[in-house]
C-alpha cells in the first residue's frame, strides 16, 4: 500500500519547515511531497503531485488559502493552518477537515493527523460539505465575521519565534522593518506598519502616529509635554509615544 502524501503551502519558510518536522514526528509515514509559497503554486503543484493532503494557510499573496481550496475542491482532504481565528473553528473541530491556528501543538496535531489517517483513500464527500459552508460564509462579505490576526513570526537568530499579539505593547515602524514591543523584549519584522494596521483589531491597536501602532488596554495615560504635543506612556514600559495631530482625536478629552 502506497504511504500518504501531502502538500505545505505557507509564505512564511519557516512555518513551513516547523509543519513539517512537527508532521514528521506526529506521522511519520506521511509524504511531504512539495511546499508552495503562495496560493497559485498550491494549486500548481497539487495538479502534480496529487496529495491526499493539503495544508494551507489563509493569507498568502497570489491566491490566499481559501481561494485555493475553491480551486482544490474534491481533489484532497485540506487542513487550514493560520494565525487567524474565525468563527468557523468550532465547526471544523467537530468535522473531519480541520483548522489549526499557529503555532500548532505537537498533540493537536496528532488529532489532526489521526483524524486524517481514517479518511485517506475515501472520497471527502462529508468534508467537502462542511468546506462549502466555510467557503459560502467567505463569499458573503455582509455575513462573514472579519478575521484579525493572533500571531506575529519573527525570525530571532536561526529560531522562528511566536508572539502572540496580546503580548505585544506597540509596534513602530523602523526603516525596512517594524519593531515588535513586548514588556520582555523587543524584536524586528519585515511587516509594514500598514499591513499590520490593516490585519489587527482596530478596537485593540490604535494607530496614534504614521510610524506607530499602540495596544489599546496597554497605555497608562496620556499627557502633554512642554511643546504641548501629546504623548502616550505605555504600562510596564518607560518609553514615551508621540500622538501625532492627525490621530489626536482618539483623545478628546485632553
Amino acid at each position: 500500500m502506497s504511504r500518504p502524501t501531502a502538500l505545505i503551502a505557507d509564505d512564511e519558510e519557516g512555518m513551513r519547515q516547523q509543519l513539517r518536522s512537527r508532521l514528521q514526528d506526529a506521522w511519520p509515514e506521511l509524504d511531504i511531497v512539495a511546499e508552495a509559497v503562495n496560493g497559485i503554486e498550491a494549486v500548481a503543484l497539487a495538479g502534480q503531485h496529487q496529495p491526499d493532503i493539503v495544508f494551507l494557510d489563509i493569507r498568502m499573496p497570489g491566491l490566499s488559502g481559501i481561494e485555493a481550496a475553491r480551486m482544490l475542491f474534491n481533489r484532497c482532504h485540506l487542513v487550514f493552518v493560520t494565525a487567524y481565528d474565525q468563527y468557523a473553528i468550532e465547526a471544523f473541530e467537530q468535522g473531519a477537515l480541520d483548522y489549526l491556528l499557529k503555532p500548532v501543538g505537537g498533540e493537536r496535531l496528532k488529532t489532526t493527523c489521526a483524524r486524517l489517517q481514517s479518511l485517506i483513500g475515501q472520497q471527502p464527500s462529508n468534508i467537502e460539505r462542511q468546506l462549502s459552508q466555510l467557503l459560502s460564509h467567505h463569499s458573503k462579505p455582509a455575513a462573514a465575521r472579519q478575521e484579525y490576526l493572533r500571531w506575529i513570526q519573527a525570525v530571532v537568530g536561526a529560531n522562528l519565534r511566536m508572539i502572540s499579539t496580546r503580548e505585544v505593547l506597540f509596534f513602530r515602524a523602523d526603516e525596512k522593518y517594524t519593531r515588535v514591543q513586548t514588556e520582555q523584549s523587543e524584536v524586528l519584522i519585515r511587516k509594514t506598519l500598514k499591513e499590520l494596521a490593516d490585519e489587527l483589531d482596530p478596537n485593540e491597536f490604535w494607530r496614534i502616529h504614521r510610524s506607530t501602532l499602540v495596544r489599546v488596554d496597554a497605555i497608562a495615560e496620556v499627557t502633554r509635554d512642554l511643546r504641548g504635543r501629546q504623548m502616550v506612556r505605555i504600562r510596564n514600559h518607560p518609553e514615551l509615544l508621540e500622538v501625532s495631530r492627525g490621530h489626536a482625536h482618539l483623545f478628546q478629552q485632553m
